[in-house]
């Protein structure tokens, strides 16, 4: 056993790294490989770590440059590490340290992970997660948007570093406004709008605000997202069902005061809601002196058409229009926007007074700047195509090598960042989910979103699979694993 730990300091060829190789077996570089993903795994390497360069490393462990350089590449290719020209190599962003965090980080940071037990004995470390809901983090804008940051910083008078308004800074409600009217078809202006730290905390002011107008009943989709039925309640409203099939969710037998929808996009089940059911929804909003919150999460990313228009456009003073930058930029952002009735605009701002719920000013800002100089349009145009060949990819899978597991196709509209793969049964559901645990493989299930029917009373079982998650250097492994256990799992 030979140890080494690096001397030198001076950028990355110079990093420490204490690092045990077993040289017993007389393939070094097989044991460089192992060496490296147990101290990935153990945690002592952290996800973004930056490693030492190879000339640095080969010479603290005594082995050609060469031996280094190919045990770095084997580790690229299974998803451990990343690499880039000027940045060097650095273990990979995906969490490696165990199961447990993974499944749990989501629902913290606004994501639509499955809750999960922790990993049985002997189970893979996570390498890979399938999350819906989640873009490819690697492909933020970085360049651009710090070049936002930078002109913001460089042009802002000190006055508007003050306490702002609660709505948000004037400059990105006109950038805002200018961007849903032409890229959403939304009516709007920029007194309509209001900044907001992304739609969850946007959801749990327009809650708050609608309790205090005296409603206390609001319908969601069925199935939908737990956690925006948590935000709901929390705010004292009782949540009723909508049942979604495949003209979207049913406006049938609808109570309350108010509803939240995916119009472009239903989530998770993926199809559009009907134009029928947009007029019945909005016919019993005015007729109920009631609201629609049209939740339009994806609506950007649509790859066999047009995106489908915002619901809004048809009754402005009854549907509050709510967009972020979660899906197009990254949930970490903490940026989105709610176009709002006149009626509602008041109290809105009201309850956000009270809640201190301003955006910091420097974001606001820079996101204004990106959109205004056309960043953001070019960055979604780019994703637009990243994500439509990832979901032809995963398409041609399904059909290729899922034959016989799958109850069918890929469900839903060609759209967004995640489709659907229907199964047999919940019991197929959980096992597939299970051993893909087991291989380091994060799948997600039907069965975390659709509370109100038991898997006993005609509840659809399917996998959600998030095609837009793994950063590009582990989407294909990312399918070869899938496949793998579908296969397994058939067989």
């Amino acid at each position: 056993m030979a140890e080494t730990g690096g001397r030198r300091r001076a950028g990355g060829e110079g990093l420490d790294l204490h690092l045990g190789v077993d040289r017993a077996a007389g393939f070094v570089g097989r044991a460089l490989e192992t060496a490296l993903r147990e101290a990935i795994r153990s945690g002592r390497l952290h996800p973004g770590s930056r490693l030492p360069g190879s000339r640095s490393l080969a010479a603290d462990l005594g082995i050609s440059r060469g031996t280094v350089v190919q045990a770095y590449a084997q580790l690229i290719a299974e998803g451990w590490l990343t690499g880039a020209a000027g940045s060097g190599t650095r273990v990979a962003e995906l969490p490696v340290s165990g199961i447990r965090p993974v499944l749990t980080s989501g629902l913290a940071a606004g994501g639509f992970a499955d809750p999960a037990p922790p990993p049985a004995p002997g189970a893979a470390r996570l390498m890979i997660d399938l999350r819906p809901g989640r873009p490819d983090l690697s492909s933020f804008p970085r360049t651009e948007w710090a070049s936002s940051v930078r002109r913001a910083l460089a042009a802002v008078p000190y006055e508007s570093l003050d306490y702002t308004e609660p709505a948000g800074l004037p400059v990105l409600r006109v950038a805002v406004a200018d961007y849903v009217t032409r890229a959403r078809g939304v009516r709007a202006d920029a007194s309509a709008v209001v900044i907001t730290a992304g739609f969850t905390p946007g959801l749990a002011l327009l809650a708050r605000t609608l309790h205090g107008l005296g409603m206390r009943i609001v319908a969601t989709e069925d199935p939908g997202l737990a956690k925006h039925r948590g935000v709901l309640n929390a705010a004292g409203l009782v949540t009723v069902p909508l049942e979604v099939g495949a003209d979207g969710a049913s406006p049938e037998g609808l109570a309350g005061q108010a509803a939240v929808l995916t119009p472009a996009h239903q989530y998770p089940r993926g199809v559009v809601l009907a134009a029928r059911h947009r007029s019945a929804f909005v016919d019993w909003a005015r007729r109920e002196d009631g609201f629609i919150v049209e939740d339009d999460y994806d609506g950007e990313f649509r790859y066999d058409q047009q995106p489908v228009g915002a619901m809004q456009a048809l009754a402005p003073d009854r549907v509050v229009f709510a967009g972020s930058t979660s899906k197009t930029l990254a949930p970490g952002m903490r940026l989105g926007w709610l176009v709002v009735p006149a009626a509602l605009r008041g109290p809105l701002l009201e309850v956000m007074a009270n809640a201190g719920a301003a955006v910091p000013v420097v974001e606001q800002l820079a996101m204004a700047d990106l959109i205004g100089r056309g960043g953001y349009d070019r960055h979604i145009r780019r994703m637009r195509l990243i994500y439509r060949r990832r979901r032809a990819d995963l398409a041609q899978v399904a059909a290729r090598s899922l034959e016989g597991v799958a109850a069918g196709p890929l469900e839903g509209v060609a759209a967004g960042l995640h489709a659907l793969l229907p199964l047999e049964s919940a019991e197929q559901e959980r096992v597939l989910i299970g051993r893909a645990r087991q291989t380091g493989l994060a799948l997600h299930g039907l069965h975390a979103h659709g509370y109100w029917r038991e898997p006993g009373s005609g509840r659809p079982a399917a996998l959600i699979l998030g095609y837009a998650t793994p950063p590009p250097h582990a989407w294909s492994r990312a399918l070869g694993m899938l496949a793998e256990v579908v296969q397994e799992i058939g067989g």
